[in-house]
């Protein structure tokens, strides 16, 4: 969770190398999802940071941004969700629960669901370095360890904890004990 302008610094420099961007500067033209994802951990520093009132406004300004990119991308994805080196692939329908917790180094596809199931709070977390498939749905009371990669179109309603593996299915069941070795090194 960004609480000072070094974690958001920490968070965006992540972000930008789980993107795999090059430079610093943003196109004036495309690079949609970076932007967005600027926004949103700008939205989290002035969310979990105001306290005067130019914070405020920012806060206000930042969530009314965030809120537009994300109808306009196709992410409802709220504050506080995702750790650093967030990675999304594709534009298209990404819907996060706001209680669910995601670690670092996480990698979405487009048309993911990470939702609660009927009772509230019953949210999945998320660990570090996750590779998640197009089309797949998270919900439940669940934990998934690091180091997993969860296959297109999976249905994921039971822990998987011990992490280090590979699941898909519907319902997701373990295809292959081989981790998700993924890993963005690159960063210090």
């Amino acid at each position: 969770m960004i609480q000072n302008k070094t974690d958001l610094k920490e968070y965006l420099e992540m972000d930008r190398i789980a993107l795999g961007r090059q430079g610093k500067r943003i196109k004036l033209f495309g690079d949609e999802i970076w932007k967005f994802e600027i926004i949103l951990r700008k939205h989290e520093y002035y969310t979990n940071c105001s306290k005067n009132i130019f914070q405020k406004l920012m806060k206000k300004i930042y969530g009314f941004r965030h809120h537009y990119w994300g109808l306009k991308l196709g992410f409802d994805i709220p504050c506080n969700v995702f750790g650093g080196g967030l990675r999304i692939n594709h534009l298209g329908l990404i819907i996060i629960n706001k209680d669910a917790r995601i670690g670092d180094w996480c990698d979405i596809h487009q048309a993911v669901n990470i939702g609660q199931n009927i009772e509230p709070g019953s949210v999945p977390v998320i660990g570090n370095n996750v590779w998640i498939g197009p089309g797949a749905k998270l919900f439940g009371k669940i934990e998934i360890g690091d180091n997993v990669m969860i296959g297109a179109g999976a249905i994921v309603n039971k822990s998987f904890k011990d992490g280090n593996c590979r699941i898909a299915g519907n319902p997701a069941r373990v295809v292959s004990n081989e981790p998700n070795v993924y890993k963005r090194c690159l960063y210090n």
